[in-house]
């Protein structure tokens, strides 16, 4: 049995902000802040992004993002193991359990990046494999390769030595304390375009894993776009696989997740989460050589958080926390918009067009609902909706004159009859709780 979680998993990534270059005392104060001011609010998770087992990242971010032929931190078994230069504690053997323990006791998750595959050095080195008698070399298959990370070999389908090297770096990922791996290269192959769906073999490998090792680790799935016709495959073996490429900080990319969103939205459920990628959210970008505070304005950013919290949606903040600003930390601790990441709230676009979306969201135990109005448009519109139309609504429909709060600015409307009417600012949105 896969991991079951009673809501999609939120926390902060490190790669918004860092890009390949995070180091311990950067995760130890994101995990610090994290604890302070946003654990009450349900936020949990700390993850380590890419590259965390180069001794070079980010020397060359001139020329490349990730160098090729580029000094690895690796153990005898062809497993990548943390730089000790930039995560001392690692060193001595000791990978991230160190670095696990500290997060732990701020009673918090800690997770890692890791590509699909193993090492190319370990296969050009023809190392061992641990519990078996093959070598890396036996089961890297070398046609079978990332096209923007130059690391790892695919792993043959049905190889010996293939599903036990995929059980020992999980099994020492679990004795390391991780909760969390990011598995990237694999959700889709996309430099295959006749078969972007190529590492299926390799998800069923690293859920096996997990189940071997007898540790709740979620397991997430990157880069998309997630297809939709292997749905079955991602809820039967992940429980989180990304529904878009890399997501970040422009409104070009926010709008087509509406489209995406109404796609998966069927797809949500216990353990199950499409995920719409990161939170580009405060200030972002160090590592990639443009630090900036994010290019969404606050009614773009209430949209993103609207929309990714009514779908469901993991939450992986990209910001670097201890810059926060207090308006987006009270993005970020508004609860009663964050609850509806839990699996007992569903949520359904009610209707969409170039100019307006509709959400509605409804909790059948508790009886909540809730209505989100979404302005496209570049002006102001006024957005009408009746409550009496939606589905999910028609076995519990709402009173007449219909009274409603909305959860960003905390304000009480009414309106006419059972039909919802309000202002929306340009790019922005409006989220009501049904009251009566």
């Amino acid at each position: 049995m896969k991991y079951k979680m009673n809501k999609a998993p939120m926390g902060w990534n490190s790669y918004d902000y860092y890009d390949t270059t995070v180091d311990e005392k950067a995760v130890k104060a994101n995990a610090d802040f994290m604890a302070e001011h946003l654990k009450e609010a349900g936020w949990e998770y700390i993850v380590v992004d890419i590259e965390w087992y180069s001794r070079d990242a980010g020397t060359k971010r001139d020329r490349y993002q990730y160098i090729p032929y580029g000094e690895i931190e690796m153990d005898a078994y062809g497993r990548l193991q943390p730089d000790p230069v930039r995560f001392p504690s690692s060193a001595g053997g000791k990978g991230f359990g160190p670095l696990a323990d500290y997060v732990h006791g701020l009673g918090l998750k800690f997770g890692i990046h890791i590509m699909r595959g193993i090492p190319r050095e370990a296969a050009h080195r023809h190392l061992p494999i641990l519990g078996s008698d093959a070598l890396a070399s036996d089961i890297a298959n070398p046609s079978s390769i990332c096209g923007w990370n130059p690391d790892m070999y695919g792993v043959y389908k049905n190889v010996p030595g293939g599903q036990e090297y995929y059980d020992s770096i999980i099994k020492m990922y679990a004795d390391w304390g991780v909760d969390y791996i990011k598995c990237d290269d694999i959700c889709n192959t996309n430099i295959y375009p006749a078969k972007p769906y190529s590492a299926a073999h390799e998800v069923e490998m690293l859920h096996r894993a997990i189940e071997k090792s007898g540790r709740d680790i979620v397991l997430s799935l990157s880069p998309g776009p997630a297809l939709i016709e292997k749905a079955w495959h991602y809820e039967k073996y992940a429980n989180m696989w990304r529904i878009t490429d890399d997501f970040w900080d422009k409104w070009d990319l926010l709008v087509p997740m509406f489209y995406r969103c109404e796609l998966w939205q069927n797809h949500v459920a216990e353990g199950s989460y499409p995920d719409c990628d990161m939170l580009p959210l405060g200030r972002l970008g160090k590592g990639f050589g443009h630090e900036r505070n994010t290019g969404f304005n606050k009614e773009e950013q209430k949209t993103m958080m609207t929309l990714w919290c009514m779908f469901g949606s993991p939450l992986m903040i990209g910001a670097e926390l201890t810059m926060l600003d207090d308006w987006t930390l009270s993005l970020l601790r508004n609860t009663e918009v964050l609850k509806l990441v839990s699996n007992d709230y569903v949520g359904r676009q009610e209707e969409r067009d170039s100019e307006t979306v509709i959400w509605s969201c409804r909790n059948a135990k508790t009886g909540e609902k809730y209505v989100a109005l979404f302005n496209l448009d570049s002006a102001s519109r006024e957005i009408t909706c009746d409550t009496a139309a939606i589905d999910q609504f028609a076995d519990a429909p709402c009173s007449a004159p219909v009274t409603a709060k909305e959860l960003w600015s905390d304000t009480t409307v009414e309106g006419i009859g059972t039909v919802l009417k309000a202002e929306v600012a340009p790019h922005g949105v409006k989220l009501f709780k049904i009251l009566a």
